[in-house]
């Protein structure tokens, strides 16, 4: 499965983007800023091409073990971000939910800033397809550019 975010607005606080599935539009994102130097939570992950792996430790995993039931299988984890540890593709609307994560959404708005909305829409419809591929031993990738 290929996975693509096109990175199209940046505002200096936040970053949309396109995210597509096999080179169909599947939903918006949002990241943090481009920083020169990283600044923990503000900074977003350098373009690339990251492999794609369930997480199925820590707190946010059971937090959303509790919020989506018997759909969550772990965390869609971004593998070897360079400087970065623990990043997720995830539910938030603006750019303080992101903490130099991925967020996804049905919509976006780039007036008064730059937010997302129908976050849990777009994270119902895109995280199974996703964690049905890794646990069917798909190889997952999603590259940013």
């Amino acid at each position: 499965m290929y996975v693509e975010i096109n990175r199209i607005s940046d505002n200096g606080e936040s970053t949309i983007g396109v995210l597509s599935v096999d080179y169909e539009f599947e939903c918006f994102t949002l990241e943090d800023t481009y920083r020169e130097e990283k600044i923990d939570g503000k900074t977003r992950i350098p373009e690339g091409e990251y492999a794609v792996k369930l997480r199925t430790a820590g707190g946010m995993t059971k937090k959303y073990e509790k919020k989506y039931g018997g759909i969550h299988k772990g965390m869609l984890w971004l593998q070897d971000v360079e400087g970065f540890e623990w990043v997720y593709v995830h539910t938030g609307n603006k750019a303080t939910h992101t903490d130099g994560c991925v967020l996804v959404g049905n919509s976006c708005n780039t007036s008064n800033g730059q937010t997302i909305g129908g976050s849990v829409a777009a994270y119902k419809k895109l995280y199974p397809r996703i964690a049905e591929a890794i646990e069917s031993g798909e190889e997952v990738t999603i590259t940013i550019i």
